[in-house]
């Protein structure tokens, strides 16, 4: 049984920065997809940032050059470092991972995770 477990989200006001956590707990294979996820109301649910057992990263462009993904090994817990923030970011994050992509699927497609965790709110607002 995996368990993923968000924290860090809060207000910020534009410009300002915030970190994310997601500690996670269970089996993991060798092989796997980690990533964040968010989705604002009447919104579809989007990927922002995933990084792979490798270390490997694919971002979404709308957060290239503000947003980082990076993981801790030692410590199972992923994070996603959110700098020069918009209100446009503003939105329910989610932590997910998975053990393999389908065959020309996308790393940052919702649909191709298994497990989630329950959601971080983030607000970006003056």
């Amino acid at each position: 049984q995996v368990q993923l477990v968000e924290s860090g989200g809060g207000s910020v006001q534009p410009g300002g920065s915030l970190r994310l956590s997601c500690a996670a707990f269970g089996y993991f294979p060798s092989s796997y997809y980690m990533g964040w996820f968010r989705q604002a109301p009447g919104k579809e649910r989007e990927g922002v940032a995933v990084i792979d057992s490798d270390g490997s990263v694919r971002d979404a462009d709308s957060v290239k050059g503000r947003f980082s993904i990076s993981k801790d090994n030692a410590k199972n817990t992923l994070y996603l470092q959110m700098n020069s923030m918009k209100p446009e970011d503003t939105a329910m994050y989610y932590c997910a991972a998975t053990w393999q992509v389908s065959y020309g699927g996308s790393w940052l497609q919702a649909d191709e995770y298994k497990y989630w965790g329950q959601g971080t709110q983030v607000t970006v607002s003056s």
